[in-house]
């Protein structure tokens, strides 16, 4: 079975335990001849497929009335694999939904480690410090790189926290995020999981 979770940059293909992507630049989906299953948050790829028989758009086997009109279909798909969960999804922006007894209760989106990096360092060169993921969040910070790791993993941490559920990380930085949510389970094929999932319950492989 072949997978594909469809970003604003790349082709993310799952080929059994196999792991792979293409850049949305310079691949060619016509020349992918098997039946693909799929995922996409791009919208001009999305026009490229929609006349291709073997590439399959798992978005029409999923109750959209469960969840809002402009979320992603990414974090749909993660909240179809859990039951009761926060799901923290860490790449380019860090999104956040909250799932209790199988139902989508809603969610918000923070921005990635690389986009808040870069705007504190526009407000300031004195500012340009990477996140210390080491920083203990119950201490005050006295050093201006704990203080803006501060500001930005604190207000995080505590949102997540007062859900008082199990927390599942995913995405490209979900490694770095379990420094804070110690507690934390990392699933970084969380969405293909959830994708297997929706295949199976529909009943169309």
């Amino acid at each position: 079975m072949l997978l594909c979770d469809i970003g604003n940059t790349s082709y993310h293909f799952l080929d059994g335990e196999l792991s792979f992507k293409k850049s949305v630049a310079s691949f060619n989906p016509l020349k992918m001849k098997e039946k693909i299953y799929y995922i996409s948050v791009n919208k001009k790829v999305n026009s490229e497929l929609a006349g291709l028989s073997n590439w399959i758009d798992l978005s029409e086997y999923i109750d959209m009335s469960h969840y809002y009109d402009t979320m992603g279909i990414d974090r749909i798909v993660a909240c179809e694999m859990v039951k009761n969960g926060v799901i923290i999804d860490a790449g380019s922006a860090i999104t956040v939904d909250v799932v209790k007894n199988g139902r989508f209760e809603g969610g918000f989106i923070y921005p990635g480690v690389v986009a808040m990096q870069k705007s504190y360092e526009n407000i300031s060169p004195a500012l340009a410090y990477s996140f210390n993921f080491d920083l203990a969040l119950d201490i005050m910070p006295k050093n201006s790189q704990d203080a803006i790791s501060y500001g930005y993993l604190k207000t995080l941490y505590s949102e997540v926290m007062s859900h008082k559920m199990p927390i599942i990380l995913t995405g490209g930085d979900a490694k770095l995020f379990k420094k804070i949510f110690k507690d934390a389970k990392v699933d970084e094929e969380l969405i293909f999981k959830g994708m297997k999932k929706i295949i199976q319950r529909a009943d169309i492989c």
